[in-house]
């Protein structure tokens, strides 16, 4: 067919469609990228405000921004500022969103509805031995007060014995049609979130839990994969996202390098090594689906020099020597999973939310990660034990990552049939609040 009938039939496409067309082959990528075609729909799209312009025709159209004709521009000019234009009003719209902060974590208060401005959506891109690509689209989502749990199933995942990696992607469409949910067929941009090695999954990971069909591995940051029990076969993956720079991290970095958070910008005077941190907040949360188990804010933390040890300092959020500040988690704890045909509960597993604020209520420390209890064969680590030797079991959750750990106790009381927090300690690097605030601890 010749060229001229092409550019004619192109010309009745929108802006997605003929982004669809291009990707054919490179005659029709070269033909969509004509410049006629763009500032049609440019000009459609954002008329300009000297009304002594008109567009009448392709053929009689010139370039009214710069009053330059169309053949002098480059091929793709328009359609390269038309797709700009485009991203910078989402970009927009979803930054207005997202600048009201929470009262309480420090974070966006309308994440959710930042979210679906956009059109973000997750997806796993599973990597085998032999260079091939499986990819995933998200499966599940379940919404917190500081992150969101994504979930993905399917009864056709590749042999895990050929895998070799794990991508996670944030990822939006190119051109965002408000009216329509966002089509998985259209022109879309990934950003990398995260890679992780799974040529050897079952050796190198740490074992999180198990019930009767699958059993449970951690992989860090926030990456939960469920194995069919006897089987080495995936059931199902699951991601775990705190809302702290989400949206950034989500849609700001390319398909093959990692979006990097900026810097802080500390205060003049505003910390003293010689005193420590003071007046941080700790916001809670731990959760598995639509279950809720401890959802809190801990006020006014602060360290002192003398708890500052072996490249930690220690803020002390739970004590169990003040039994006034000891929580119960509501409900029984378990980790939530579902496939298609399969769905069930792994006790003593959740997911932990942690966002700790500094003193001008910056998220200062945040990650959310599936973790689990462990029964302590040590009792509670305190001497003023004694007042809860007789009711239960005591259970440690620990957390590790390189800015910092969690460490907590909890006691089983048998006569109510809960787990109380009797210990929650914060071990935060120096090497972080040394970069956080240009100190030397």
């Amino acid at each position: 067919m010749p060229s001229e009938m092409l550019v004619k039939i192109f010309s009745y496409l929108d802006a997605v469609s003929l982004l669809c067309v291009s990707c054919v082959n490179k005659r029709f990528y070269h033909l969509a990228n004509d410049n006629g075609i763009w500032l049609k729909i440019y000009s459609g799209c954002f008329p300009p405000k000297r009304t002594i312009w008109k567009v009448k025709s392709v053929q009689t159209e010139t370039g009214p921004l710069s009053c330059a004709p169309i053949q002098d521009r480059k091929p793709g000019y328009w359609k390269k500022e038309y797709i700009l234009k485009q991203t910078a009003a989402v970009t927009t719209r979803v930054m207005q969103l997202v600048k009201p902060a929470d009262l309480y974590t420090g974070l966006p208060n309308r994440i959710k509805k930042a979210i679906k401005a956009s059109g973000l959506s997750w997806m796993i891109v599973l990597k085998d031995r032999n260079g091939k690509e499986h990819v995933m689209e998200q499966a599940d989502l379940f919404f917190k007060d500081t992150s969101v749990t994504i979930f993905w199933y399917s009864a056709s995942w590749p042999c895990l014995d050929i895998l070799l990696s794990l991508k996670l992607f944030g990822v939006t469409p190119l051109l965002l049609d408000q009216s329509k949910a966002p089509s998985k067929n259209g022109p879309r941009r990934r950003s990398l979130i995260a890679e992780y090695d799974f040529s050897n999954l079952t050796e190198s990971n740490v074992t999180l839990g198990a019930d009767k069909l699958v059993q449970l591995f951690s992989l860090d940051p926030g990456l939960l994969v469920g194995l069919w029990k006897g089987k080495n076969e995936i059931a199902f993956v699951m991601a775990s996202l705190h809302y702290h720079q989400l949206l950034e991290r989500s849609t700001l970095g390319s398909a093959t390098v990692q979006y990097v958070l900026p810097s802080n910008k500390p205060m003049l005077d505003d910390i003293d090594p010689e005193y420590g941190l003071h007046d941080y907040d700790l916001h809670l949360d731990m959760h598995s689906g639509s279950c809720t188990y401890l959802c809190g804010t801990f006020k006014s933390l602060f360290c002192r020099k003398g708890d500052i040890e072996n490249g930690y300092l220690r803020l002390t959020v739970v004590s169990l020597k003040d039994n006034t500040k000891h929580v119960p988690l509501i409900g029984t704890v378990g980790l939530s999973w579902e496939t298609d045909a399969f769905k069930g509960n792994v006790k003593d597993c959740f997911v932990m939310d942690v966002t700790l604020l500094d003193e001008a209520r910056k998220p200062f420390w945040c990650f959310s990660a599936p973790v689990c209890m462990e029964l302590s064969s040590k009792g509670l680590s305190s001497k003023e034990s004694s007042l809860y030797d007789y009711m239960g079991c005591v259970y440690t959750t620990d957390y590790a990552d390189a800015e910092g750990k969690v460490c907590v106790e909890l006691v089983w009381l048998e006569e109510t049939k809960e787990y109380f927090i009797v210990s929650l300690v914060l071990y935060v690097s120096t090497e972080k609040v040394n970069n956080w605030y240009g100190t030397n601890y």
